[in-house]
């Protein structure tokens, strides 16, 4: 099991955003998260990444205790887990070789012949082997998210939490993007938990789906 949240609040600031929170990832699990703008989706992501704490209830991620996660350990949990956004958060000041080598660094990996390959591997992945020296601006918005996916698989996450990754980008780009992550999650068993208000990608690829709404999450499986 990769996340098991239970009974768990989900706070911003000092405002309740959702409560009561209760499910679970499974390992190699594809998952919707869905829901209005402003209805938790992002809160609960952040909580799952260490950005917002748990003040209440129980959430393990990759292993880690949210609970009693310490500050200095969320890099850590960070190791092993893969977070994509909406805006895609590229270093607009440098390639996309030095983008995805500067995350690696920051990992910890120190060995230029293992960075070289991992990056190189990460763009076969993502289906863009021959950007390395670009700059991020002279990418298409759906080239800048497939390199910050590539940038969220390369230290072999356990998980990638997506927030509204096709957020920015037109209906044929969003599709694009969302079987690239149906790819992923399929051939190296990385689970995926995507935040979406795109109904009609849903509707045309079905999987678990988590709903938030009015305050609290429920799983809208059975109902697909």
């Amino acid at each position: 099991m990769v996340i098991s949240v239970k009974n768990a609040d989900i706070y911003q600031k000092e405002q309740l955003i959702l409560s009561d929170v209760n499910f679970e990832v499974n390992e190699g699990e594809f998952v919707y998260l869905i829901g209005k703008t402003g209805s938790g989706k992002s809160s609960l992501l952040k909580t799952l990444y260490a950005e917002l704490w748990l003040e209440k209830g129980q959430a393990t991620v990759a292993g880690f205790d949210l609970h009693v996660l310490r500050k200095k350990d969320t890099p850590e949990l960070r190791r092993k887990i893969g977070i994509v956004f909406q805006d895609f958060q590229l270093l607009t000041d440098r390639n996309v070789k030095k983008n995805l080598e500067f995350f690696l660094k920051a990992m910890g990996w120190k060995e230029k012949s293992q960075i070289d390959a991992r990056v190189a591997e990460v763009l076969v992945q993502v289906d863009l082997p021959d950007v390395l020296q670009k700059m991020p601006h002279q990418l298409s918005g759906g080239e800048q998210q497939r390199i910050s996916i590539a940038r969220a698989l390369l230290n072999h996450p356990q998980i990638i939490m997506a927030d509204e990754p096709t957020g920015n980008l037109d209906p044929e780009k969003s599709l694009d993007i969302l079987k690239l992550f149906m790819k992923i999650n399929k051939e190296s068993n990385t689970a995926v938990l995507m935040a979406t208000h795109d109904l009609e990608l849903i509707e045309r690829f079905p999987r678990r789906t988590i709903f938030c709404d009015k305050g609290t999450v429920n799983d809208l499986t059975e109902s697909l």
